[in-house]
């Protein structure tokens, strides 16, 4: 394509925004929409995913020793487990800790017949990976010194569960939601060239190629696609800041809200991207008929 055509071209796609500038603004709107009911989609998922990594990291194996074990033996016995691949960290708990631990807020007087010697030294696992607990519970238990292992294998594979069907459902239906997007924007953008068919039908009888025709269209579509994702980044900031601190204020925090701006810059990529494609390809889809003459 001359450097000559290119600038006239690409004239004719910014003119054509302004032209149909009805359209254009009912094209921005509905991208908007999509966009925006895409973002919340992503920020429910990403929200719901960050709660079940809070309550998998408050997840803990504790692992009782040898109670004929020193206290110093006790520590040693901490250096293997700390070699196991999925232990980030073990948290060593003496036999007055323990005691301590157990009694907590009741009454110590409940329990004077019991003494430190009475319970066993302890360590406080922390996994990498919850979802292999049952695997790490295995391995501990053949460590040596290692007494009993007090883990809860069902919550540990019950999280890892939720978080497989969070990632899978979030991709699935955001996908649904782009195609339908894309579907939606065609037939708007569509209607938009329905009165400029004869324009379309004349410039290929006077031979005109595809792609000179198809040009202004894709960068009608761009200019579109980066307003709708302009409008609707701001907007979803805007929504989730007010929803956020309204659920704030209410004292009914059921799963954890972040602030949006620790997630500025993907949701930023997700609306650019999203915005993109959705303009530029509902642009190209809609001329496909009309080049057909």
């Amino acid at each position: 394509m001359k450097h000559n055509n290119f600038g006239y071209l690409l004239g004719e796609g910014f003119r054509a925004v302004f032209k149909h500038g009805f359209m254009s603004f009912a094209a921005i709107c509905i991208t908007v929409a999509c966009l925006v009911i895409i973002n919340s989609f992503s920020l429910i998922c990403y929200n719901l995913n960050l709660t079940v990594d809070d309550v998998q990291k408050e997840m803990r194996i504790v692992v009782c020793i040898d109670e004929n074990y020193t206290e110093a033996e006790s520590k040693s016995v901490g250096s293997d487990i700390n070699l196991l691949d999925n232990v980030e960290n073990a948290r060593f708990i003496s036999r007055e800790e323990a005691l301590e631990n157990f009694i907590g807020d009741s009454d110590a007087s409940l329990f004077d017949g019991l003494n430190a010697q009475s319970m066993r030294d302890q360590f406080e696992i922390t996994l990498v990976d919850n979802a292999k607990v049952e695997e790490t519970k295995a391995e501990l238990e053949k460590v040596v010194g290692v007494a009993d292992v007090y883990a809860d294998i069902e919550v540990g594979n019950a999280l890892a569960t939720i978080r497989t069907v969070l990632y899978i459902a979030s991709i699935a239906i955001a996908a649904v939601l782009l195609v339908v997007s894309l579907i939606i924007i065609s037939n708007t953008i569509r209607l938009a060239m329905m009165d400029r068919r004869e324009e379309i039908a004349i410039m290929k009888m006077v031979g005109a190629t595809n792609s000179f025709i198809r040009f202004p269209f894709f960068v009608e579509g761009f200019i579109l696609g980066v307003f709708g994702a302009v409008l609707s980044f701001f907007i979803e900031w805007g929504l989730y800041e007010v929803i956020r601190k309204a659920i704030l204020n209410t004292g009914l925090e059921v799963m954890k809200i972040v602030p949006f701006t620790e997630m500025l810059i993907p949701m930023a990529v997700i609306c650019a991207v999203a915005g993109l494609f959705i303009g530029i390809f509902g642009s190209l889809m809609s001329i496909r008929r009309f080049l057909k003459v």
